[in-house]
């Protein structure tokens, strides 16, 4: 198995109906499995080892999540790492993890870099939030057609580190079985349906905003309504449109203050990633008619 093959089955039948609304910059299925593909072939070329870590250390964009699809299609381990760590913090999940690549933001490749080599990292690719990059660049001259690779459910998919808050930071490593159990269990039990829309305004270095949320939406072969960094204005002005969207209790408090908030086709509001203060949960109610559900980790 692999879990992209999980996830790709999920697609619809219209390959070019739209995957990824980006703030009008849209994205077909088809875009989702033509891109991944030149990435992961991209990295193939590379020659790493089965199971090498790459390091993804972004910007939330849709070529990032793309990046995250061509990692699990060429049977590598995705590790996802905040785009706000700075050298002290990177340093430490470098020499636990040792990847193979690291990905980064472009402003950020000088000392990236410097820090990869001194470790034995031996490539180094930029990516951006405005689809720019060198490894845009060298996945452009890729072929869009990819076999991915074959692994068994036990075989890893990606690490994520803990928050740290009982010791140093952990990497947590999930199979791709154990991703792929998530994500149909939230899907029985979440009751996703055909014409489900997901508002994402979650970065996707950690669990919720990569895979309870991306996972869920792609399974189902969802709409995503994407948002590379969170705005409450701009959210709110988009909840008329969506029908799921999941968030951390920061973002409720902060669509609280919007004067409107117009949930008419919204069925599900879920909350993770920390505690949900009762309060938030009651001004929720009363303002929308809606009681969020909270939810668990992976990590």
């Amino acid at each position: 198995m692999n879990l992209y093959t999980a996830l790709r089955a999920g697609f619809p039948a219209d390959l070019d109906a739209t995957a990824i609304d980006a703030d009008g910059a849209l994205y077909s299925w088809r875009d989702l499995e033509r891109g991944s593909a030149m990435l992961a072939n991209w990295l193939a070329r590379l020659d790493l080892p089965g199971g090498s870590r790459v390091a993804v250390h972004c910007d939330k964009s849709p070529e990032g999540l793309l990046l995250y699809l061509a990692v699990l299609r060429a049977g590598l381990v995705y590790l996802p790492l905040n785009p706000a760590y700075q050298a002290a913090e990177l340093a430490h999940f470098v020499a636990d993890a040792a990847p193979a690549v690291i990905v980064c933001a472009g402003r950020n490749f000088g000392w990236v870099s410097q820090l990869a080599f001194q470790r034995g990292v031996r490539w180094v690719f930029t990516l951006n939030d405005d689809r720019s990059g060198s490894l845009l660049d060298r996945a452009s001259q890729m072929s869009d057609q990819h076999e991915p690779v074959l692994r068994e459910p036990s075989d890893l998919a990606a690490i994520l580190y803990t928050s740290g808050t009982t010791g140093r930071s952990k990497g947590a490593m999930l199979s791709h079985g154990n991703l792929l159990s998530n994500a149909t269990t939230l899907q029985d039990f979440w009751d996703w349906r055909p014409d489900d829309v997901l508002l994402h305004a979650l970065p996707i270095f950690h669990v919720h905003g990569l895979f309870v949320a991306s996972h869920g939406a792609l399974l189902n072969g969802s709409r995503m309504l994407w948002f590379n960094r969170f705005d409450a204005a701009a959210v709110a002005r988009r909840l008329p449109e969506a029908t799921v969207f999941m968030g951390v209790p920061t973002l409720y408090t902060r669509l609280l203050q919007e004067p409107a908030l117009d949930c008419r086709r919204m069925r599900l509001f879920i909350s993770g990633s920390a505690p949900l203060l009762i309060e938030t949960w009651q001004a929720w109610r009363e303002r929308t008619g809606h009681q969020i559900l909270e939810r668990y980790g992976m990590s």
